[in-house]
């Protein structure tokens, strides 16, 4: 391969290049793309034959950030990359999803796609080049892939659209979102925002399709220079015999099911009698073809299911395409969780739980670019049963990772700082039913239980996933899809927000692409939606309880002087220790940058426990007056004198010489360990010192 180095600049001032023919020459294809000085190499290799009795598509796309290429170490003993990061495996997920729509149908050639970052300047993330370097990768491969297709970050700074903006700017935008498409149409879309409006949100779809252009006319250059010919591929049909006696035979039964208007059990009993009596009959003159049967019986239902929502505007339940499946909720629904709720659409139930934790609790997060604490997050499980199979208890997949990602994002924007409301909270969706739309029902219930368990939201979120089907002449957008609509359909679009805006949104295409007035038209659609489903959530919880959970933990925030930090801390953290063990509490202080003040947080089971920790710390930080006359004990003595605690971790020195009016040999003499006796505090001496004296005090009783 030619050796090669090309550059564009696809947005004012965002220049990418890219570097082909030196590095993985035995990959089919391979690139490195860089930007500013984060470089990632992004390789596609696929199998020249698919596996006998292959029938999916075994497409596999894995991201993974090194952290040398920041000059970093990883945290953990074994110092080395193990099992990838949430974010890689999100990062995965966005390129496949912009990627798998564009490769044949029918091809089912085992395919490989990995983009390494290399190289991180910190400021430009290697997520989105490695899904421009993936299409790269694949379009001067041989491969056969009918792209290209590019991704790219916008946000929104000062009103005005940036698009891949760097980390600094992501901080000051209210929009970060990843789009992927083709030059003819969008793909993919990824992302959260700050309560922005459809209109908005549609603006920053047209200002990265535009980048999106650019990248992939320069990816056709690339392809005309440096490309290798594209392998020979046509996809196999089904024997013409056996495609017209399916067609015959199951036409009509298919049909008549899926116009009844059905539930899912009762939908998918009528649906398997019908097609078991296809393959009953056929079975013994057709035996070694009844995966092929099969088949074809999938290809009618979905057929008859798109033409009847397409003829009719009739969905398989009966709604019509705007219509929500019936809602019911239910909060406080577990007695000893911190908050919970119910959230049930039709046949998709989430059973949502919420945790309020310590600052102790927060979830530690190692990334290429830093040490992160997260003190929100949300975690969705998806068993088994709730489709009705069974199956192995595992860690989480991709999916639950993704699912999860989606609903944190969409609920993050609404939460309360962690001044504010000091705790960690996590949020827990197990999805006890499932058919459509799980992760935004986890969205809407797990809205109503942080409501329940008392966390100040800003507003209530609710989300609801969009669907679509495209016909020769027309398509039909689709509130609220059911699983057999998602599975059969051509969009997946999902859109959470406030009744104000939209805070989070996910879109997948099976078809290369979307028109912008369709995307429009789903968008209003939505909206509609989302304004619907908030008015039943709250009809069961409005606004967030006053009170807390009595068994969540009890937190009181106070502020000290930055130069009392040391004396509540005190030597080898000696004072807080013991502080903690006698009060049984849990203590954080840590300085304001901004004031110097020290910012303590005090953590209990019981608000008698922390207000008790809080008195005490108030006694060490108070103001102790010099000419003042304290009662203090005795704690430790020496030859020299005696050091008496005046206040809680606040010890001064009773010098033997101001131990009594007259001569003292051996202070054991006049008190022991544990005594405890009045002084007078004499000076405060630079660095807090305290200088103390009983025999002032005898002094003036001998006056009187």
């Amino acid at each position: 391969m030619k050796e090669e180095l090309r550059s564009v600049e696809f947005a004012p001032g965002k220049v990418l290049s890219v570097d082909t023919g030196r590095i993985a020459k035995q990959a089919d294809g391979a690139v490195i793309v860089r930007m500013g000085d984060t470089q990632v190499l992004c390789t596609a290799v696929s199998a020249k034959e698919a596996k006998p009795g292959q029938n999916f598509f075994p497409l596999v796309v894995d991201h993974r950030e090194s952290f040398s290429a920041g000059g970093r170490f990883p945290g953990g003993f074994m110092k080395r990359e193990g099992r990838p990061s949430e974010k890689e495996v999100l990062s995965s997920r966005l390129i496949d999803r912009s990627l798998r729509p564009l490769f044949p149908k029918g091809y089912l050639c085992e395919t490989q796609i990995i983009s390494s970052v290399l190289s991180s300047d910190g400021e430009n993330d290697g997520d989105v080049l490695g899904g421009f370097g993936s299409s790269a990768a694949l379009h001067i491969s041989d491969v056969p892939f009918e792209g290209p297709m590019a991704e790219v970050r916008v946000g929104r700074v000062d009103g005005e659209y940036v698009i891949n903006p760097t980390l600094s700017e992501l901080e000051e935008s209210d929009i970060d979102m990843i789009v992927g498409g083709t030059a003819d149409s969008v793909l993919m879309m990824e992302g959260d925002m700050d309560e922005v409006s459809e209109e908005d949100m549609l603006g920053a779809i047209k200002a990265a399709h535009a980048s999106i252009i650019t990248l992939c006319e320069f990816q056709e250059e690339l392809r005309e220079e440096f490309g290798k010919p594209k392998r020979e591929f046509v996809a196999e049909g089904n024997p013409e015999e056996i495609e017209n006696k399916v067609r015959e035979l199951a036409t009509d039964k298919i049909k008549d099911v899926v116009n009844i208007g059905l539930g899912k059990e009762e939908y998918s009993e009528k649906l398997q009698e019908a097609k078991d009596s296809v393959v009953a009959e056929l079975e013994e003159e057709y035996e070694e073809e009844v995966g092929t049967i099969k088949d074809i019986l999938g290809d009618i239902e979905k057929e008859e299911l798109r033409n009847m929502i397409l003829e009719k505007k009739r969905r398989i339940d009966g709604r019509s395409p705007e219509d929500i499946r019936d809602i019911w909720t239910q909060v406080g629904y577990l007695v000893r969780t911190h908050g919970s709720a119910v959230f049930t659409r039709g046949e998709t139930q989430a059973l949502v739980s919420v945790t309020l934790g310590t600052k102790k609790d927060a979830q530690a997060v190692d990334t290429l670019f830093d040490e992160e604490e997260k003190k929100f997050y949300l975690h969705y499980n998806f068993p088994p049963y709730s489709v009705g199979e069974a199956g192995f208890l595992r860690g989480p997949g991709r999916r639950e990772i993704g699912h999860g990602h989606l609903a944190e994002r969409s609920l993050k924007k609404m939460m309360p700082s962690f001044d504010d409301f000091g705790y960690v909270i996590r949020v827990i969706s197990d999805i006890t039913e499932s058919n459509g739309s799980s992760s935004m029902a986890s969205v809407c219930g797990g809205s109503m239980a942080m409501m329940d368990a008392g966390v100040p939201l800003k507003k209530p979120v609710a989300g609801i996933a969009m669907g679509m089907i495209v016909g020769e002449n027309n398509s039909v957008v689709l509130s609220d899809i059911r699983g057999e609509e998602d599975f059969m359909g051509d969009m997946d679009f999902k859109t959470a927000g406030t009744a104000d805006g939209i805070t989070a949104c996910q879109m997948d295409m099976k078809v290369q692409g979307i028109s912008f007035e369709v995307m429009e038209e789903a968008l209003k659609q939505a909206h509609t939606g989302r304004l619907h489903i908030l008015g039943k959530m709250a009809e069961t919880i409005s606004t967030p309880r006053e009170n807390l959970s009595e068994f969540a933990p009890q937190f009181i925030n106070m502020t000290i002087d930055g130069d009392m930090i040391g004396a509540v801390i005190g030597p080898g953290g000696k004072v807080i220790q013991t502080l903690q063990k006698e009060t049984d509490t849990e203590i954080w202080i840590e300085e304001d940058d901004e004031t110097g003040k020290g910012k303590i947080t005090i953590s209990a089971d019981s608000l008698d426990k922390a207000e008790a920790a809080q008195e005490r710390i108030k006694a060490i930080t108070g103001q102790l007056e010099e000419g003042a006359i304290y009662k203090g004990t005795v704690k430790t003595i020496k030859d020299f004198g005696a050091f008496v605690e005046i206040a809680p971790g606040r010890d001064g020195l009773l010098h033997i010489s101001e131990v009594d009016n007259k001569h003292v040999k051996d202070v054991n003499d006049y008190m022991s360990v544990g005594d405890e006796i009045e002084v007078k505090l004499l000076k405060i001496e630079p660095g807090n010192k305290l200088r103390l004296s009983r025999k002032a005090l005898l002094d003036n009783d001998e006056e009187e």
